[in-house]
C-alpha cells in the first residue's frame, strides 16, 4: 500500500490474520509519511450508569496483549476505568484518511511495569504528576506552580520515585477496525473481531 495512503482500497486479502501486526503496518506508513504525534489517540470511557467521557492521550506500548496508556489513577478516566473497566480507543490521522478503532476490556499496569515507564519520563514531567490532583477542582495556577517549586526542593536530583496513584493501563482488544475514506463516502471498513478460540474474524462493514 501506498504510503500516501489516499484514493486506495481497503482488500481484505492484503490484510495481516493479525490485527496487532495491521496495526504496527499502518502505524509504521504513518511514521514514515511524516504525520505530526502519530501516537496521539482518543480515549473513550463510561461510568457504570453509561456518563461517557473522551479525551486524548498518548500510545506509550504495544505489547501482545494490548496498547498501553499512563495517567492518575485518581483522575476521572482513572476512576471511571476502575469501575467500568472497558474502553474505545481511536486513531485518526487525516494526512493519510486513515482510521483505526479498538474496544476491549481495561487491565492496570502491574507496579514493576509502571515504575520501569516512570523513571523514562523527563524529570519534570514526574514532578507535575506529583504536583497535580487531576481532574479535581482547584482555585487558581498558583497552587500548582507552588506545589511544583515545593517538589524540586523535595526532589533535586534525577531520583523521583513514582506516586502510588500514577500508572498504567492496558486496553484488551476484541475488536479492531480499519476505516479509509472513499470517493462520494464510499469508505472502506473491515473490523476484526475475537473468537471464543482466540482467533480473529475479518469481516467488511458497509459506510
Amino acid at each position: 500500500m501506498s504510503s500516501s495512503g489516499l484514493n486506495r482500497k481497503l482488500v481484505e486479502g492484503d490484510f495481516h490474520a493479525n490485527p496487532f501486526e495491521q496495526f504496527k503496518r499502518w502505524m509504521k506508513e504513518v511514521v514514515a509519511s511524516g504525520v505530526a504525534q502519530p501516537e496521539v489517540m482518543t480515549l473513550a470511557t463510561a461510568t457504570p450508569d453509561g456518563l461517557p467521557a473522551a479525551r486524548q492521550v498518548l500510545l506509550r506500548g504495544i505489547d501482545p496483549r494490548g496498547f498501553v496508556f499512563f495517567t492518575n489513577y485518581q483522575s476521572r478516566k482513572g476512576k471511571e476505568l476502575e469501575a467500568n473497566p472497558r474502553a474505545a480507543l481511536l486513531f485518526y490521522w487525516d494526512q493519510l484518511e486513515w482510521q483505526i478503532r479498538i474496544e476491549g476490556l481495561v487491565e492496570k499496569l502491574t507496579p514493576p511495569e509502571s515504575d520501569a515507564y516512570f523513571q523514562t519520563r523527563p524529570r519534570g514531567s514526574r514532578l507535575s504528576a506529583w504536583a497535580s490532583p487531576q481532574s479535581e477542582i482547584i482555585a487558581n495556577r498558583e497552587i500548582l506552580e507552588r506545589r511544583y517549586e515545593q517538589l524540586e526542593k523535595r526532589y533535586p536530583s534525577d531520583e523521583v520515585p513514582r506516586p502510588p496513584y500514577w500508572g498504567g493501563f492496558r486496553v484488551l482488544p476484541s475488536s479492531f477496525e480499519f476505516w479509509q475514506h472513499g470517493h462520494h463516502r464510499l469508505h472502506d471498513r473491515l473490523r476484526y473481531a475475537l473468537e471464543g478460540d482466540g482467533s480473529w474474524r475479518l469481516e467488511r462493514l458497509a459506510p
